[in-house]
């Protein structure tokens, strides 16, 4: 196994527990070491997505089974999920790098800020 490949998987466990740990979290570990893997920034989002679906629906699957998802709550979330996420699949290659960029920084920023405080 190359050195690229194990760093790869490597990164990708990184991502998995954060992702199993902090309910969706991994988004924010792939997309930084997806750049820096030479990816552009649209690339690093979509290839991130790709990546954490399997992982998030695994994850969901024990928490719902383990008791831990209001089904009440879930529904109507799902759907509002379901649909920001479509308009920004959409919107996301139509914004340049460097607002791609911007925003994603400041969502991490703002997420753990909220988290802190």
């Amino acid at each position: 196994m190359t050195a690229q490949k194990k760093s790869f998987l490597a990164g990708g466990a990184l991502v998995g527990a954060a992702n199993g740990l902090f309910g969706g979290g991994g988004g924010m570990v792939a997309v930084p070491l997806l750049r820096r893997a030479a990816l552009s920034d649209a690339s690093a989002h979509a290839t991130a997505l790709a990546v954490i679906f399997p992982v998030c629906c695994v994850s969901a699957a024990i928490y719902l089974f383990s008791g831990f998802v209001p089904v009440a709550v879930l529904v109507p979330v799902a759907l509002g999920v379901f649909a920001g996420g479509s308009v920004g699949a959409r919107l996301l290659p139509r914004l340049p790098a460097p607002a791609l960029r911007f925003a994603f920084a400041a969502l991490m920023l703002a997420a753990g800020l909220w988290s802190v405080f």
